[in-house]
């Protein structure tokens, strides 16, 4: 586990947070209050709650969490089990580290696990084009629940992968202010004095997360690290601890796209055999 962790504390402000997420590049932060874990706030906390700055109506509570003493098996299986990408590691409520979806795939590349990846762990996927805009980007992962997405040029060539981190590093915090109209409804011409006196306009500020309105080519990883179909567990474990990523496109022969591997799922091979099925 990671014991020099990252967290915010009750009460706080988005604006921290999302300076955290930037700055580290981490999927998220443990929230803490008088020093006891509450909750986590995510990356995707933040890009599907645009319009939230409470940190408490931010985060999700009461995390999963594991004690220390737990096996790699035991939080492999929690994390599969319940769909997170970390779990607290607590001590009578105390924070006293972290273990993630990333510190067990660098466990697994120590394994020299020579499973092929193509039987078990490749996933069906879809990819976008290099031209589709970054706002519409975070919209079509939060519908399709998909953490990373593959693009594509016009002539189906993969350039690169766009993720939730990159959405975050190229997102910023904007106010505007919106007016809501409480007027009557009533039917007489809008400049009589009856109509002047029972229209009502409440104008408040708005502070969303933002996403420019620029293509995906402009935000996407462009040096993408591909595995064929047949690489070996282990091997693709190394591929992302080194290459610090959390998925891998999958190609044929060809080097054409055929699916991607996902550091969550590559964990499954940690999970017993009953545990490794999704509830």
């Amino acid at each position: 586990m990671t014991t020099d962790v990252v967290s915010v504390e009750i009460p706080g402000n988005r604006e921290d947070v999302l300076k955290i997420l930037k700055r580290t590049g981490i999927s998220g932060v443990p929230v803490l209050k008088s020093g006891r874990l509450v909750g986590i706030i995510t990356r995707k906390d933040l890009l599907e709650k645009a319009e939230e700055t409470q940190l408490g109506l931010l985060m999700t509570p009461s995390p999963v969490s594991v004690a220390p003493e737990a096996s790699i098996a035991e939080a492999a299986t929690l994390i599969n089990h319940h769909s997170v990408r970390r779990l607290p590691v607590v001590t009578d409520d105390q924070l006293v580290g972290l273990i993630s979806v990333s510190d067990l795939v660098h466990a697994i590349a120590q394994m020299r696990i020579r499973d092929e990846i193509k039987d078990r762990y490749v996933s069906k996927t879809f990819a976008i084009w290099e031209e589709t805009p970054l706002p519409l980007v975070g919209r079509i992962m939060e519908i399709s629940g998909f953490e990373a997405i593959p693009i594509l040029d016009a002539d189906s060539h993969l350039l690169g992968i766009i993720s939730e981190r990159d959405l975050i590093r190229n997102s910023s915090i904007e106010d505007s202010v919106e007016v809501s109209d409480f007027s009557n409804g009533t039917d007489d011409d809008e400049w009589t004095w009856e109509s002047i006196r029972d229209m009502h306009t409440i104008s408040y500020g708005i502070s969303r997360i933002q996403l420019p309105k620029r293509a995906v080519k402009t935000a996407m990883v462009t040096n993408v690290i591909a595995v064929p179909q047949n690489a070996e567990v282990s091997e693709c474990a190394l591929k992302m601890k080194r290459g610090r990523v959390d998925q891998l496109p999958v190609v044929n022969g060809d080097k054409k796209l055929v699916g991607m591997l996902f550091d969550r799922e590559l964990i499954r091979v940690l999970c017993p055999p009953m545990a490794d099925k999704k509830i």
